[in-house]
């Protein structure tokens, strides 16, 4: 079993940067994707960054020239770092993984995740 524990999330201001992190434990060698996701109050969650199994990693096309997403060696830390905040980025942040078994294709297609984390808030205000 995957477990995956956010943290990081603070209070910025507009125009900070802020990374925030997830520690993933158990057989991460089973995971297509390990993604972050978010979730505003009263809208959808949506996928924010990934990296894949070959280390390839993707950002949302509306977040490339600010979030930068990485890995440590081990697959056992993921990374978001986030740059020139906005308001509108402010919401819970959250750490996911899609086991293989799971595959859908692309890692920031949500369908298929089978480990979440709890969340990281992350809140910008001007």
């Amino acid at each position: 079993q995957v477990q995956l524990a956010e943290s990081g999330g603070d209070s910025v201001q507009v125009g900070g940067s802020l990374t925030i992190s997830c520690t993933l434990s158990g057989p991460t060698y089973s995971l297509e994707c390990m993604t972050w996701f978010r979730q505003a109050p009263g809208k959808d969650r949506e996928a924010v960054a990934a990296v894949d199994n070959f280390r390839r990693t993707t950002v949302a096309d509306s977040l490339k020239d600010r979030f930068t997403v990485s890995q440590d060696t081990t697959k056992k830390f993921l990374y978001l770092q986030m740059n020139r905040l906005k308001p509108e980025d402010s919401a819970m942040y959250y750490c996911a993984a899609r086991s293989f078994i799971y595959s859908t294709g692309a890692c920031l297609v949500e369908t298929g995740y089978n480990f979440w984390g709890q969340g990281t808030q992350v809140t910008v205000s001007s």
